[in-house]
């Protein structure tokens, strides 16, 4: 496997631990191992240690505190720890009285929350681990990461409709059934089908409580799931309207990886063109915002823009400061720019950028003195990861 170097930077001051938390096969784990090699590890997949610790906890701490003092000055690192959330209160005694770090790793932290774990009353940062990026994998294909995914074993695979099936089915079986996080597995699998066809789309909730036949609060709760387990997006609606009454009030949701949903969709992007190509050109570019401002912690809200009649915005950066349109045309009409126009006339905004697939940057003046950038996808995601889009 290649050993792609992350983008994410763990880089704790002494004293202060952490939580990484990730889908599945984000590549949490070889980071971790890599980045604190000579750090104490515990991995809970592991049946043996997963069962010598469930039936007494403390065993962990005792462990620890007779694993010699060199290794007490490096953060202790353990994985999938929401398999055990009585262990927490281990933890958090190590910290406070011992004062030891701790790199917490898992795939959600939702069984920790409805169980009322104790998720250390803020003492460790929090850290998110995504698919791989532009920036981080060489000689970059689009058309692989559309139909392969981002994750690091499906990039590269030779055969990636079989992972990306064995995904899915590890997703559901290891995650949601071994976890208790629905009783309803059956319904919960027709629910993650039909999620996928509106992917990018203003979610109709009834609409898909109707394929997957349960009710609409039941799907609500689906739908949440699938954000506390990293493997899932809702993006709101801007919600600062001043005057227009016609806005479009529904979320829109998106799957962390463009391959999961076009595997689950039953699509192969074979070129940079289609309806098809088009909304997973959106997608990817989406994934690629929300993982910069992860890691770049930024901690500007994400949100699109759309009224009833039909003009768009596919991003809104911040409050209104910067709108983001992606369009998989080499030839940029008029029509396309109505959106953005429409939206900077009422809010005044600094920047507004199309992502497209043009062979060299333009930069457009409209009416009103609003101006857009038409920026090539390539340019725009080597600007956006050396941090100079808002330069």
């Amino acid at each position: 496997m290649v050993n792609y170097r992350r983008a994410l930077n763990i880089d704790l001051p002494p004293g202060q631990s952490a939580f990484l938390w990730g889908a599945r096969k984000t590549g949490k784990s070889t980071y971790l191992k890599s980045r604190f090699r000579d750090s104490l590890y515990y991995d809970l997949l592991d049946t043996d240690l997963f069962f010598r610790i469930s039936k007494k906890p403390s065993i962990l701490r005792e462990e620890i505190l007779a694993s010699g003092e060199k290794l007490l000055k490096k953060p202790v690192i353990i994985d999938e720890v929401q398999r055990i959330p009585d262990l927490l209160n281990e933890v958090q005694l190590l910290i406070e009285n011992y004062g030891l770090q701790f790199v917490l790793c898992g795939s959600s932290a939702r069984k920790l929350k409805k169980g009322s774990a104790n998720l250390l009353g803020g003492r460790a940062w929090r850290y998110i681990m995504h698919p791989l990026t532009f920036a981080e994998i060489p000689d970059f294909d689009i058309l692989k990461a559309f139909n392969n995914g981002m994750l690091p074993s499906h990039y590269l695979s030779s055969n990636y409709k079989k992972s990306l099936k064995a995904y899915v089915l590890d997703y559901l079986n290891e995650e949601i059934r071994a976890e208790g996080l629905t009783r309803n597995l059956p319904a919960f699998a027709r629910f993650v089908d039909a999620a996928a066809f509106t992917n990018g789309e203003l979610l109709v909730y009834s609409n898909v409580a109707s394929d997957c036949g349960v009710d609409n609060k039941t799907v609500k709760e689906y739908f949440q799931i699938l954000e506390d387990t990293n493997i899932g997006y809702l993006v709101y609606p801007f919600a600062k309207s001043k005057k227009r009454k016609d806005i479009v009030s529904a979320p829109k949701f998106y799957y962390f990886d463009t391959g999961v949903v076009n595997l689950l969709a039953g699509n192969r992007i074979e070129q940079l063109k289609g309806q098809a190509a088009g909304k997973t050109f959106e997608h990817f570019i989406l994934m690629e915002l929300f993982a910069f401002n992860d890691y770049f912690e930024k901690d500007f809200r994400i949100s699109y823009w759309r009224t009833k009649t039909g003009l768009e915005v596919d991003f809104v950066i911040g409050n209104y400061d910067t709108t983001i349109d992606v369009n998989i045309s080499d030839n940029i009409k008029a029509g396309d720019l109505k959106g953005i126009k429409s939206f900077t006339e009422e809010y005044k905004t600094r920047k507004n950028i199309i992502v497209c697939n043009i062979p060299q940057s333009r930069k457009i003046s409209l009416a009103g003195n609003i101006s857009v950038e038409l920026i090539p996808w390539k340019v725009f995601l080597t600007k956006l990861w050396e941090d100079k889009i808002w330069r």
